[in-house]
C-alpha cells in the first residue's frame, strides 16, 4: 500500500512535468495495441502497433508494426525472435518533414522474476536496423528493465496496477555515436476485462541534443490459442 501512494502521489507531478515540457516539445503522443496470444504451454506470440504524434493525434511523428515469437526454454527465460516495419517522419526545418523508412530484425531474451507480488522483467535485445533516404545499417542493443506492481491487496480482484520501466540503447557499430537513447516510463493500467487492460503513463527520452516526452495511451489484449484438451 505505500508504494501504491507513492505512485498515486508521483504520476500526477509526472504529468506536471509533461505539460511543461511541451513548451519546447510539443504536445507528444504516444497510442500503442499490444496483444500476446499462448500459442502452446512453451511459447507465446506478441504483436503490437504503435502510433506516435507530434501534438495530440494529428502530427505524425512514427507509425510502426512489430511481432515476435518466444519460447519458455527454463522457468523465467524466454529468448525470441522478431521483425518490425516503421515509418519515421521528422522536421527538416520549421515546416519541412522527410519521411524514412526501416525494416528491423531483432532477437531477445527475457528474464522474468517476483518480489513478492511486484513482477519484474529484464529483456536484451539486439537489433539489425536497415534504414533508407539515405540508406544506411545499424546495430543496436538495448536492454529495458521493467516493473508491474499490483495495486490490489492480496486475494482481491486486480483493478489497477503501477507501470515502471528504464531502457537504455546504444549503438553498437558507431563508434563516434554509441549512446542513442535512454527511455523512462511510469504510469498505470486499468483492467477493463480478465484478458485486457488500458495503460496511461508518461515516457520521457533522452537522446543527444534532444529531450522528448511523451502523454502514453495503451491497450493491452490477451489471448489463449492452444488446442484444449477433449
Amino acid at each position: 500500500m505505500k508504494i501504491k501512494r507513492k505512485l498515486i502521489f508521483i504520476l500526477p507531478l509526472l504529468l506536471y512535468q509533461f505539460y511543461q515540457g511541451q513548451s519546447t516539445d510539443n504536445y507528444n503522443m504516444w497510442f500503442q495495441y499490444i496483444m500476446t496470444a499462448r500459442v502452446t504451454d512453451k511459447s507465446t506470440l506478441t504483436a503490437l502497433t504503435q502510433y506516435r504524434s507530434f501534438d495530440l493525434a494529428y502530427d505524425t511523428r512514427l507509425f510502426l508494426v512489430n511481432a515476435y515469437l518466444d519460447y519458455e526454454v527454463v522457468k523465467g527465460v524466454r529468448p525470441a525472435l522478431g521483425g518490425m516495419f516503421l515509418i519515421l517522419e521528422s522536421y527538416q526545418g520549421s515546416d519541412s518533414k522527410k519521411a524514412r523508412y526501416e525494416k528491423r530484425a531483432f532477437q531477445q531474451v527475457t528474464l522474468d522474476h517476483d518480489i513478492g507480488r511486484t513482477s519484474i522483467s529484464s529483456r536484451f535485445r539486439i537489433e539489425e536496423r536497415f534504414i533508407d533516404n539515405p540508406d544506411e545499417f545499424v546495430l543496436r542493443a538495448r536492454y529495458l528493465l521493467s516493473m508491474r506492481i499490483p495495486f490490489n491487496r492480496k486475494g482481491e480482484k486486480e483493478r489497477l496496477y503501477g507501470i515502471l520501466k528504464n531502457e537504455i540503447r546504444i549503438n553498437v557499430n558507431k563508434k563516434d555515436d554509441i549512446f542513442d537513447s535512454n527511455r523512462i516510463t511510469a504510469g498505470i493500467g486499468i483492467k477493463t476485462g480478465k484478458r485486457s487492460a488500458i495503460e496511461l503513463a508518461f515516457i520521457n527520452q533522452l537522446s543527444p541534443g534532444r529531450t522528448s516526452n511523451y502523454g502514453y495511451v495503451g491497450f493491452r489484449n490477451t489471448f489463449d490459442w492452444r488446442k484444449k484438451q477433449k
